[in-house]
């Protein structure tokens, strides 16, 4: 069996790559947050029920003192725009229609770009990408429900209701709960993403019928 040159494995496993760097960056800068929440300005350092992720790109915490784990943040980000990009557009490769495909294509492209904005001052015009994202995650759901693989099923559902339950827990201002939330719908769509990049391929989806039909 012909061994794999560094570069090989390093585009093969790209997204992992980037992702398990983006988690580390992430909770690197986490620990040397200072301090400060929504809910409690004086509080001790960076709480996973009490903050989110977005006050790690703040230059100054809550509290006010100068943010030293921003960098890493915004660093951490990056990595984690372009796993996510290049996850979408393996993903396209692997989805036989080719509306569906150059629809999941766009969203690779532009999450690399969006994705990133959320740790930047544009961080609103960033959550845009959380939209797309979501609409990636539920078009290729419609794709894996019309397919065998029965687990991945369960695990899109999954993913896209903790995505819907804190857009709903944040709209009604149930902030101590949407906080939570925003962390489990990160770690279940990564874990998602990550499934979807080493166990799909294209022949899941060649013999898949919408209407009347087929791929």
């Amino acid at each position: 069996m012909e061994s794999l040159t560094i570069k090989q494995i390093i585009k093969k496993h790209s997204v992992l790559i980037c992702l398990v760097i983006s988690v580390i960056l992430i909770v690197i800068a986490a620990s040397v947050y200072p301090g400060g929440s929504l809910l409690d300005k004086n509080s001790i350092g960076f709480s996973w029920s009490k903050n989110f992720i977005s006050n790690l790109f703040a230059a100054k915490a809550i509290n006010g003192s100068a943010n030293p784990g921003r960098i890493w943040a915004v660093i951490g980000m990056a990595f984690q725009s372009v796993g996510y990009g290049i996850f979408f557009i393996n993903m396209s490769k692997k989805i036989p229609l080719r509306l569906w495909a150059n629809i999941l294509k766009f969203i690779g492209v532009a999450n690399i770009l969006f994705i990133f904005l959320i740790a930047t001052p544009l961080h609103d015009l960033g959550t845009i990408s959380i939209i797309l994202t979501l609409f990636g995650i539920f078009t290729i759901t419609m794709f894996i429900l019309k397919s065998k693989l029965h687990l991945l099923k369960f695990c899109c559902v999954i993913c896209l209701l903790t995505f819907y339950c804190f857009f709903s827990l944040f709209g009604f201002g149930y902030m101590d709960w949407a906080i939570i939330m925003q962390k489990v719908y990160n770690a279940s769509s990564i874990l998602l993403v990550i499934g979807l990049e080493y166990f799909t391929k294209y022949e899941d989806f060649a013999q898949i019928k919408f209407g009347k039909q087929k791929i």
